[in-house]
């Protein structure tokens, strides 16, 4: 074997950002990786300017983020290798999640003022670990006229949850003057409302909220569209509009007794003990769904009933006992596992596997107890919703107070007066363009949960940011398009941390139950310690980074392979690689037409599982190898 290919498998253009897996799941693109190994190395700061670069909520993400970014860490998907060579797992993500928090509550918007966020984010230059920094990125461009701003049109934002506000955020920056109107009594739409204190304290969301404030971004609080104002006279006065109300309404079960007193939406007690209001309750509380809605339900009342309790008020008062009734089996429930698990602790009784009939009520119309069925499929084949039920397997449970958590819908009743030209695909939901996220109504725009079905969090945040680019290409006539660079930095000391392939995730420090019940306001859980984050971090296998073969060096020893310990590479000779038409074209440019497969080789390596130890490059005795850092940085221009 005479030869050796570089590249087997022929990358192509977004070939390293796939690789990147936690990066590239994330809505918005934030450079996980990238605030992770900052965070690893002690450099606080840039981790922080990391994770705020393209997420104007980092701070609220780094508490309550679904983390679709955990979920396709590779690290959770490696086999462990135990000291006598055996492998198990597989391993557990990094927590990514957790860490942004820990560089937000060190370095972010937990520590500092408005301004000063806004200050470090403008003078901000990328290091070696360069990142997509979006947001220092468009600043950067507009100074230096990259971008020409728009000349302060007015855009009326309805909502001001994190699409609503993600919106605002860039269209101020984008030079245009965003009026953000609220129905509620405090901005920020469910993440107050929605999301229960114990895990997301309300000073934090004050504060994201003033950094977009700072910006020049208008809140008007108490402002109902289609009652204060209509949607006609909001289309008239400015040049656009963009509907981001979000799906706050409870969905219905159509089981007779539903409607009447003692029958709550889940979110409608959410928004009650947010603000402070009065919702009657009895002692025994039925929560209806399984999700983690239906969990921030249960929680927020097992919490209250122990508040009052200790106060001997009378909000819900005597509440004692909870239970949770889901469709789903444990193995299926929609809900995070910690939050099943948390849940179990704080003494929620689960009744997996039913489904209501009916809500039973006494002959005064009081609710006496709930009918349930048992569910013995929820999913069909195609993991399509099609539950299938035992009607002869029945069940009372006993209770005074019924809360829905089954799915939310939203009200877009104020469409009705200066929206019949907005189509609805299905009634409650426009018709949206899934690129401009416009509708089909000129100069109206639709984004969140509105625009695509409830999702996560971080989900509206890139569809708020997506609507505001699409609202300035209209009103201004020019369209904003990234350039994305990539370069490639040789490592010439390349060293990772002593055993960190080895070390097991860092558990999160949480109160216990008794400590986190006293209030609603105590947080369940604490932020890492400096030592137990830069450990967490050590575990990232820093994706960015990966080990290159010269060809025209290597002497086909078999030594990096031999001393792999994740067996991620493998020699090979090319007559046993099936070759297509791109692999062809490489062939001929590495060792000319009409090579012969059998006499040269080609070194294969399986990207998910190389944990960029760099042992190959110790290994190798010609140098043949080399560890090399894709660094991807942005500016936004436009035409």
């Amino acid at each position: 074997m005479a030869n050796t290919l570089l590249n087997v498998a022929v990358p192509g253009p977004d070939h390293h950002r796939r690789l990147i897996s936690c990066q590239d799941a994330c809505p918005v693109h934030t450079d996980a990786r990238g605030y992770v190994r900052a965070i690893a190395e002690g450099r606080f700061e840039e981790a922080y300017l990391i994770a705020r670069g393209p997420n104007p909520f980092a701070s609220i993400c780094g508490r309550v983020c679904g983390a679709p970014c955990e979920a396709a860490c590779r690290r959770g998907k490696m086999p462990i290798v135990q000291d006598d060579g055996r492998f198990t797992g597989p391993d557990q993500p990094v927590a990514i999640r957790a860490l942004k928090r820990f560089a937000c509550e060190h370095a972010g918007v937990d520590v500092r003022p408005p301004a000063e966020v806004l200050d470090a984010a403008r003078g901000y230059v990328p290091l070696v670990s360069a990142h997509v920094d979006e947001m220092a990125a468009l600043l950067r461009s507009l100074a230096r006229s990259r971008i020409r701003p728009a000349n302060g049109e007015r855009v009326v934002i309805i909502g001001s949850g994190p699409a609503g506000l993600s919106a605002a955020h860039d269209l101020a920056l984008l030079g245009l003057a965003p009026v953000v109107l609220e129905k509620e009594p405090v901005a920020s739409g469910m993440l107050w409302l929605g999301v229960p204190a114990y895990r997301l304290p309300r000073e934090l969301i004050r504060r994201e909220v003033a950094v977009v404030e700072a910006l020049g971004v208008e809140i008007r609080c108490g402002i109902q569209v289609g009652e204060d104002v209509t949607l006609a006279q909001l289309r008239e006065e400015s040049a656009a509009v963009l509907i981001a109300v979000g799906c706050k309404a409870h969905r219905r079960l159509g089981v007779p007794g539903e409607r009447g007193p003692g029958v709550y939406g889940g979110v409608d007690l959410l928004r009650a003990v947010a603000l402070g209001e009065t919702l009657h309750m009895g002692p025994r509380v039925v929560v209806i769904g399984g999700g983690n809605v239906a969990y921030d339900v249960a929680r927020t009342v097992v919490r209250q009933a122990a508040y009052d309790a200790a106060r001997t008020a009378a909000r819900v008062a005597g509440t004692r006992e909870v239970r949770l009734v889901s469709l789903e089996s444990l193995e299926e429930m929609p809900a995070d596992t910690l939050e099943i698990l948390e849940g179990d602790e704080e003494g929620i009784a689960r009744h997996n596997g039913w489904g209501p009939v009916e809500i039973k009520r006494d002959a005064s119309g009081r609710v006496c107890g709930v009918r349930l069925r048992r569910c013995l499929r929820v999913y069909d084949a195609a993991r399509r919703f099609a539950p299938v039920f035992d009607d002869a397997d029945v069940m009372d449970l006993p209770c005074d107070t019924v809360l829905l958590a089954a799915g939310q819908a939203p009200d877009v009743s104020f469409l009705e007066e200066g929206g019949k030209d907005i189509e609805q695909f299905r009634p409650g939901w426009p018709k949206v363009d899934p690129d401009t996220l416009m509708t089909t109504a000129p100069g109206v725009f639709v984004a969140g949960d509105l625009a695509h079905g409830t999702r996560l969090l971080i989900d509206a945040v890139a569809s708020g940011k997506r609507a505001a680019r699409s609202i300035y290409q209209v009103v201004t006539g020019r369209r904003l398009e990234p350039e994305w660079h990539e370069q490639y930095v040789h490592l010439e000391d390349y060293q990772r941390e002593l055993g960190y392939e080895s070390v097991p995730r860092v558990p999160l420090r949480k109160r216990s139950p008794e400590e986190r019940l006293r209030a609603q306001e105590v947080e369940v859980e604490l932020c890492h310690s400096r030592e137990a984050a830069m450990l967490e971090a050590s575990r990232c296998f820093d994706c960015g980074v990966t080990p290159v073969f010269d060809g025209t060096r290597c002497i086909l020893c078999g030594g990096c392979a031999d001393v792999c310990p994740t067996l991620c590479l493998k020699l090979v000779p090319l007559s046993g690689i099936a070759v297509h038409a791109a692999l062809e074209t490489v062939i001929d440019e590495r060792i000319g037409p009409g090579a012969d497969l059998l006499e040269n080789s080609a070194i294969l390596k399986d990207e998910d599982r190389c944990i960029r130890c760099a042992l190959c490059v110790e290994r190798c005795p010609v140098r043949a190898i080399g560890m090399e850092r894709v660094v991807y940085t942005s500016r936004w221009s436009q035409r």
